[in-house]
Order: C-alpha cells, then structure tokens, then sequence
C-alpha cells in the first residue's frame, strides 16, 4: 500500500530570488518613467542606497547584467544607451494585470456570453427534442440513446425521430471597445500623478482582453490637442504633453474605429479629469481652459447623443473630484444613456474591472 513521505518545510526553496525582487521593483519604475531605462535605473541605485536592496553577493551590476542575459534590455552601442524589449513591456502588461485585476482563473471559456440559443461556440447544459431543420452536428446520441431504450426496451433496439434530443450551443458575443486616455498636461498637474494609474489600467485592460477574450479587438485612443490611436506595445511609452483637451477630437476618432467594427457590440471607456478645453475648427485651435466653454461643452454632447443614436455606450472614468466637472460628467453620460464612475486613482482599475466584466451578459443588436 502506497503511502505519504513527508519532509522538512524550507521557506526559503520556493522563495523569489533576488533577481526577481529586484524585477519586481525595476518593472514598477518603468511605468512611472515611461519607459525610460537610465531614469528607472538611477531610481534602483538611489532606493538600494536607502534600504540596501542588494548585498556584496549581488550587486546592482549584476541585476543589469542579468536583465541584459535574460533580454529585458538591449543595448544601443551607437548611442550608448538601454532600451527595454518586446519581453519588458509584456511583462509589465501582465504586471498591471494581476496588480489591478488580480490572478485570473485559467478557464476554456474565451468570450462574451449573450445567452441566446443557436449554432453558437459553446455547448449549453439543456437539451431540447428534435425538430425539423436542425443540424446533424447538433445531436445528443447519447442522449437520443438513452431515449431509445427507455421508449422502446433494450431487446428490441430502434430509435425514431421523437427519441432524438438536440444540445443547443450558445453564441459568444464579440465586443470591440475603444479605451479612450486623456494625455493633456491637467493628467499631472497639482502634483498629482493622473496617467500612471491610466497606464496601468490600459495595460491591464490590453492583456485581460489578449488572454481572456482574443476574439475581442481594444484600440487605444489618446487625447491632447488632437487624438491618435496607439498600439498596445507604446503604452508603457505614454506621457502626457504640454496639451490642452480636445475631448471632441478623441470621441470622433473612437466612433470613426468603431463604425469599422462589423460585430454589433460596441463600447467606449473614457479615463479623463473631466474637463474639454479644445476644439479644432478647420486648421485652428480654438481653446479656453477658464472653467467650462459651452461652444466645446456642446459639441462634446453632440457626440454623446450621436453614439447614442448609434448605440456605442460611452463610459466615464472621471479622476477629478471638482463638482462642476463632475456634474458636466453627469450631463454627458445622461445624453449618452452611458455610465460615469468618480474614481480615486487607487480604485480607477477596480473600477474599469468590473464594468468591463458586467458588459459580458449584455448584447446590443
């Protein structure tokens, strides 16, 4: 009879090595670089002068030497320099992932549900008795069997069409989502760091729907004085310019990518502090920062009423706690029929999380 060997616990045979540590530490400070090496190193020295972070066995030489063997950095002989590699910036996605969203359970289950019966992707638990049309593929023979048998006895075996039991799949319903971030120069004023949490959540965001639902498309579109679409790769790279907030410009290129987007559900999530300052009107910038200007304020409704129409939800990620922002905010989302979330920088990803999540059992046609 076989039986249990037990040894001798060591905390220390799974425990992360000092590489890893080191890593861990090394990942967060490119975010808050943007992706800027010598910045994020200069950091590393600094704090291991403070809480003396390596030792005389492993020196902070050896953790670059070693980033470098691994290939999270590459060097640039020519200008002397490191730059960080396709590997780095995977990395700090998946970082950003299980920082803001927690480990994700390994499910086979890769899509959106929509609940409704049909010739789907995934097979749904009831069953139903035949009916003239239905696909072959759609047949439950073991189930249909068993019908037999008991309709008709195990000696004298025959199967008719009324034993037939048909397994219906549901289909999975496809979301194509633009997640909008507001890079104007408001994202780091007053001290206050605004796009690093946008960044994470974005990564975050970008490798929950690579992993999870790969059928899915997410494009990136950021806002200054006009907006652009990023790729995923770029993100860690992201800093906010001497803009000011043409809100208008990112709603328009977001509805522009989604119109493209043949699946029937759509949706925009918007982080921002809330507060259009820009229009562009032929070649010219017209701006005004001094509190809310109903020239920008209206068109940005225009928009919000036109997605409606169009049924693209718009959410609203809204990171400043002004009241006339957010009651602008408010206004917005009530053209929209959307949803708007007054987040503090900790929760933001929380929040994007779960109405990410929530929108998976809803379908608009």
């Amino acid at each position: 009879m076989k039986g249990f060997q037990f040894s001798k616990f060591d905390a220390g045979k799974n425990a992360p090595t000092k590489f890893d540590q080191l890593l861990n530490l090394f990942m967060q400070l490119l975010t808050y670089t943007s992706g800027d090496v010598a910045e994020a190193i200069h950091w590393m020295n600094e704090l291991d002068k403070q809480y003396q972070l390596t030792d005389e066995n492993y020196g902070m030489g050896d953790f670059i030497d070693e980033l470098k063997e691994r290939e999270y950095l590459k060097e640039n002989p020519e200008k002397n320099e490191l730059k960080i590699t396709p590997k780095t910036e995977q990395t700090i996605r998946k970082n950003s992932l299980e920082e803001i969203f927690g480990k994700l359970k390994k499910s086979k289950k890769g899509d959106h549900h929509s609940y409704k019966p049909g010739q789907g992707d995934e097979i749904n638990p009831e069953t139903r008795q035949y009916q003239f049309g239905d696909m072959l593929e759609q047949i439950d023979f073991t189930e249909s069997i068993r019908n037999a048998q008991i309709n008709h006895g195990i000696e004298n075996f025959q199967m008719h069409e009324e034993d037939l039991s048909i397994r219906e799949t549901d289909f999975k319903a496809q979301t194509s989502t633009v997640l909008m971030i507001d890079i104007s120069h408001s994202m780091i004023l007053y001290g206050e760091d605004r796009i690093t949490p946008a960044k994470k959540v974005a990564m975050a965001l970008s490798e929950l729907i690579t992993l999870k639902y790969p059928k899915d498309t997410l494009d990136i579109v950021v806002f200054g004085n006009d907006a652009w679409t990023i790729a995923i790769k770029d993100l860690p790279y992201l800093q906010v310019g001497p803009y000011h907030t043409n809100t208008v410009a990112g709603l328009e290129l977001a509805m522009e990518i989604l119109r493209k987007r043949k699946n029937p559900n759509k949706q925009i999530f918007m982080i921002t502090d809330g507060k259009p300052t820009c229009l562009k009107i032929g070649k010219r910038y017209y701006k005004n920062s001094f509190g809310l200007d109903r020239k920008v304020v209206n068109r940005c409704m225009n928009l919000a009423a036109q997605c409606k129409k169009i049924k693209i939800p718009i959410t609203t990620f809204m990171i400043a706690t002004d009241p006339y922002l957010q009651k602008f905010i408010q206004e917005f989302t009530e053209t929209n029929q959307g949803k708007a979330f007054f987040a503090s920088l900790d929760n933001l990803g929380t929040f994007i999380f779960k109405d990410f999540e929530s929108g998976r059992r809803k379908t608009v046609f």
